[in-house]
């Protein structure tokens, strides 16, 4: 008989699940420090929610009491579609081109449990998809999903970069798998990419200056210098995944037809969305995690963009 991790994981692969490994729950020490330091410099920009709960970021058993294991997931959203080079179109990260990925894996992950539960009933567990205090990235590196690369984003050998994360915190002692090791090399591209040098070192990024921080997270103005090299990026930025060797090489299109683009993510024309309704941005982007930036962000960030070519 299957030992319950080998269950776990093949019960997970059937789920759809392009990678999954197991950690021991327990406190992170280095990455703590590491933490604190990147907070002390301010590169987390107005995200003052990441300076709470910082026992909770780094032990998942003050998260939940008893636990053992960390079970790390990672999922396929890779669609083979080029950004338009119209340059009236609007540029959007190819993670929220479709449905929200919070609800997906939730649901998945939900599924995955309650499997487990049928193998062991008293199971205790909880489910995390980036919305909690859980160093998601962290988790999937010691587990063995994949390394964090230069450009801060978690990379696989089997699909790059292009996959979500997702944890379970259970009370289960299981088979560990180990670390991944970096294969990022000598390879740079990534820093050297970057429209506004938000990578400032290796494995370091200043939120201030990141793409993606400024329309997603982001609340108030965007400086109009950084706006100018925004080319035509209204939700989110890819460039540093689109440059990433580990892309070209390994990403495969998703099976999941609910990442694939609504007819308004994959290439929304900037004016247009500069003068959107509310009640045009609810029908757009219901289910999408385009809602996160809100109308007033999306509009914000469609005008930055037109300020930009202007100048």
């Amino acid at each position: 008989m299957a030992s319950l991790t080998g269950r776990i994981k093949t019960e997970a692969y059937r789920l759809g699940f392009c990678g999954v490994g197991v950690a021991r729950a327990e406190r992170l020490t280095q990455e703590a420090v590491r933490l604190r330091e990147w907070l002390d410099r301010g590169y987390h920009g107005t995200m003052r929610w990441m300076e709470n709960n910082l026992e909770k970021r780094t032990d998942p058993g003050v998260i939940m009491p008893g636990a053992r294991s960390v079970v790390a997931l990672a999922l396929n959203y890779y669609t083979d579609i080029e950004h338009s080079q119209d340059a009236k179109a609007g540029k959007i990260s190819r993670y929220a081109w479709g449905d929200d990925y919070h609800d997906v894996l939730s649901e998945k992950l939900a599924t995955l449990l309650d499997c487990i539960r049928t193998w062991e009933p008293a199971v205790v567990g909880k489910i995390y998809v980036d919305t909690g205090p859980m160093m998601e990235k962290v988790w999937a590196q010691r587990a063995g999903i994949g390394w964090e690369g230069k450009h801060t984003n978690v990379i696989t050998q089997d699909h790059g970069s292009w996959v979500f994360l997702g944890e379970l915190i259970l009370n289960l002692e299981l088979e560990y798998d180990g670390p991944a090791t970096d294969h990022c090399g000598s390879c740079t591209l990534c820093i050297e990419a970057c429209p506004t040098q938000a990578i400032v070192e290796p494995y370091v990024l200043d939120s201030n200056l990141c793409i993606s921080y400024l329309t997603i997270e982001h609340r108030g103005a965007i400086a109009g210098e950084l706006g100018e090299h925004f080319d035509r990026w209204i939700y989110g930025c890819d460039v540093c995944q689109d440059v990433c060797p580990w892309n070209h090489k390994f990403a495969a299109v998703t099976s999941l037809q609910q990442f694939a683009p609504r007819p308004h993510t994959e290439a929304p024309d900037i004016t247009e969305v500069s003068r959107m309704t509310q009640e045009e941005f609810s029908a757009k982007f219901k289910n999408s995690p385009i809602k996160r930036t809100r109308l007033s962000g999306l509009k914000r960030n469609a005008e930055t963009v037109l300020k930009g070519q202007s100048v």
